[in-house]
């Protein structure tokens, strides 16, 4: 469903431009859940370079809309999203039904609680991203476009790779707790994506 969605949305350029103002939309909100989940002062460099990374890939997926067409999606305003709702509500509502979980499971609260929360939705969303930023990717090869984003595929790989190694570290059983998290932003996923064919022409 969603490499057929993306297809109807890479052949038209305001849908196009829309959509990479959309996830550019995503990491932008996604870097600064990241950045209000450090400590005042026992900050590491993953948090750090998580964060910045972020907000580096949010920048070049807003960039990438001149590609299509630079008059387009100058700001975040919902006009120039696709499926605003569901885009503002998905990250927001991972982060609160993860920190539930969290809260039952470990008793966890505070900061505690804020970075075992970054961690477990972090990992999730690296899971999500490795999915999908290849699935566009391909469409894009496929339709020509000047557009890219293999330099974010190889980013995002990495920061699966060290988000795994921080949850080793968390809790020997993280892959149980890892897999609830991940059927939570699953389910949310899919209303996004169902949200977005909605907005889309007959055709699709």
């Amino acid at each position: 469903m969603l490499a057929s969605n993306l297809k109807s949305i890479v052949s038209d350029n305001v849908l196009h431009a829309k959509w990479l103002n959309t996830l550019s939309y995503m990491e932008n909100a996604g870097a600064k859940k990241i950045s209000a989940s450090e400590h005042k002062e026992n900050v590491n460099l993953i948090i750090l370079k998580h964060a910045a990374e972020e907000h580096r890939h949010a920048y070049y997926l807003k960039k990438q809309i001149s590609k299509v067409d630079e008059s387009l999606c100058r700001t975040y305003t919902n006009a120039e999203l696709l499926s605003p709702n569901h885009t503002k509500y998905y990250l927001h509502a991972l982060d609160i039904a993860v920190c539930r979980y969290l809260k039952e499971v470990f008793n966890l609260s505070g900061y505690d609680l804020k970075f075992a929360a970054y961690l477990f939705v972090t990992y999730a969303i690296e899971v999500r991203a490795d999915e999908l930023y290849p699935i566009y990717q391909a469409v894009l090869d496929e339709a020509k476009s000047k557009v890219n984003v293999k330099s974010i595929i190889l980013e995002e790989e990495g920061h699966l790779e060290e988000m795994i190694n921080q949850l080793v570290g968390f809790s020997d059983d993280w892959e149980s707790h890892a897999a609830e998290v991940i059927s939570i932003e699953k389910a949310l996923f899919n209303n996004w994506v169902t949200a977005l064919a909605a907005e889309l022409p007959v055709s699709a």
